[in-house]
C-alpha cells in the first residue's frame, strides 16, 4: 500500500464506516433510553440521543485496523481508547464522581507510558511520568470542555487530527498519519448527524470527547521529531490544543475578571460568543474549523524554525491569544441585552426565550466550566 494511498483509505474508511454506523447507534440509544435531557443548564429542544463517541469509536478502529494493522502503537491506543470511551459513556449514563474521572484519565497515561508512547524528554523516568499525565489529562479535559455545542469538538478535532497526519506523512511516518487521518475522518462522518437541520439527530456526549481527547494525545506524543521535550514540541501541543485551550483560558479569565465562580456554568465559552453573531452552530462550527486550521499551520510553520525563531512565535501566539480574549471580554460579546440566537429546533414558545444552547457535562458532572 502506497503511502499516499494509506492515508487516503484511512480517512475513507472511517468516514464511511462513522456516516453508516451512526444511524444504528442512533436507534440503539433509542431502543435503550439513552438520552440527553433538557435540564438545567442544557436548553435543546427535546430528548436527544447520546452514544455518539460510540460511532467515533468504530469509524477509528476501522480505519485504523486497515491502514495502521502493523503499527506498534495500535493496539495499546486502541486499548486506551475503549477505555475512555467507556467511562466517558458510563459518565454520561449515571454521572461519576470527580474522583473516578480523574482515576481513569491518570490510568490511561500510565498505560501510554507503559506502551511507550509517553514523553521522554527527561533523564528520570519518574519526570518523564508525570509530564505524561499531566499531558494526557490536559488535553483529555480541553477537548472534553470544547463540547459544549454542536459540532464543537468534532469540527476542532477533524482539523486538529488532519494536521498531526499530514505533519507526519511529510516526517516520514505515514502509518501513524493513516492512524490520525483515521480519526479525522470519523468525526467527518459523525458531524452531518450532529449538524443536521432543524436540530441535531445524536449528541457526541463524554464517551466521544473523551475518546478523541486521549487519542489525538497518544497521536501527538508519538510524532516524528518529539522524542525530547523542548520549544520544538510547542508548535505541535498548540496544533492538538490550540482552541480548546484557548477557550478555556477564556473562561477563567472571564469569570475571575467578574468575580464569578470559575467552576460555574455559564453562557460564556468562546462557542457561545461566536453564536451570538452568527446563525447556526454550522456558523459556528465552520469558524472553529478555519481558526483552527489558521493556528495549525502557524504551528507547524515555526516547528522547523531555528530556535530564536520559534520562541518568538510562539510569543507572537500567546500575544494574539490575549488580544483576542481582551477583544471577546468586550461588553458586547457577553451582553445579556442580546439575548441568545435562535436556536434552530426548538418549539416555537421556546425560541422566543433567552435561552443558552446545548451544553453537554464537561469537567464536572453537575458543576462545570460548560
Amino acid at each position: 500500500m502506497s503511502d499516499g494511498f494509506r492515508l487516503f483509505a484511512g480517512f475513507a474508511i472511517a468516514l464511511a464506516t462513522t456516516a453508516a454506523a451512526t444511524p444504528l447507534v442512533i436507534a440503539l440509544a433509542r431502543r435503550t433510553g439513552f438520552y440527553d435531557l433538557p435540564a438545567g443548564y442544557k436548553q435543546h429542544a427535546a430528548p436527544t440521543p447520546y452514544l455518539g463517541g460510540m460511532a467515533v469509536g468504530l469509524g477509528l478502529l476501522a480505519g485504523s485496523l486497515v491502514t495502521g494493522g502493523g503499527h506498534s502503537a495500535l493496539f495499546p491506543l486502541l486499548v486506551v481508547v475503549t477505555a475512555m470511551l467507556a467511562l466517558g459513556t458510563l459518565d454520561d449514563r449515571v454521572g461519576l464522581s470527580l474522583g473516578t474521572r480523574l482515576a481513569v484519565e491518570v490510568g490511561a497515561a500510565v498505560g501510554l507510558y507503559l506502551a511507550g508512547l509517553g514523553w521522554q524528554g527527561f533523564d528520570s523516568d519518574a519526570a518523564n511520568l508525570v509530564l505524561t499525565v499531566i499531558f494526557v489529562v490536559g488535553v483529555v479535559n480541553a477537548y472534553n470542555l470544547m463540547d459544549n455545542l454542536d459540532g464543537a469538538t468534532s469540527t476542532v478535532a477533524l482539523v486538529a487530527a488532519a494536521a498531526i497526519g499530514m505533519y507526519a506523512w511529510a516526517q516520514g511516518d505515514p502509518v501513524l498519519g493513516a492512524l490520525a487521518l483515521a480519526l479525522a475522518g470519523a468525526c467527518a462522518g459523525f458531524l452531518p448527524y450532529n449538524l443536521a437541520r432543524p436540530a441535531a439527530r445524536i449528541f457526541l456526549g463524554d464517551g466521544g470527547s473523551m475518546a478523541i481527547g486521549v487519542t489525538l494525545a497518544a497521536l501527538m506524543m508519538s510524532l516524528p521529531g518529539t522524542a525530547g521535550f523542548g520549544w520544538g514540541l510547542t508548535p505541535v501541543v498548540l496544533v492538538l490544543v490550540g482552541l480548546p485551550a484557548f477557550d478555556t483560558a477564556l473562561v477563567i479569565v472571564s469569570r475571575l475578571r467578574r468575580g464569578m465562580n470559575v467552576w460555574s456554568g455559564g453562557r460564556d465559552h468562546l462557542t457561545h460568543r461566536l453564536l451570538l453573531r452568527l446563525d447556526s452552530p454550522r456558523g459556528v462550527a465552520v469558524a472553529l474549523a478555519l481558526g483552527q486550521a489558521s493556528l495549525s499551520a502557524l504551528a507547524l510553520g515555526i516547528r522547523d524554525l531555528p530556535p530564536q525563531a520559534e520562541v518568538a512565535g510562539v510569543a507572537m501566539l500567546l500575544g494574539l491569544s490575549l488580544t483576542a480574549i481582551a477583544f471577546l471580554e468586550a461588553p458586547e460579546w457577553l451582553s445579556p441585552a442580546l439575548g441568545a440566537p435562535r436556536w434552530e429546533g426548538m418549539l416555537p414558545e421556546e425560541a422566543m426565550l433567552p435561552e443558552e444552547p446545548r451544553m453537554e457535562s464537561s469537567l464536572l458532572p453537575e458543576e462545570s466550566l460548560a
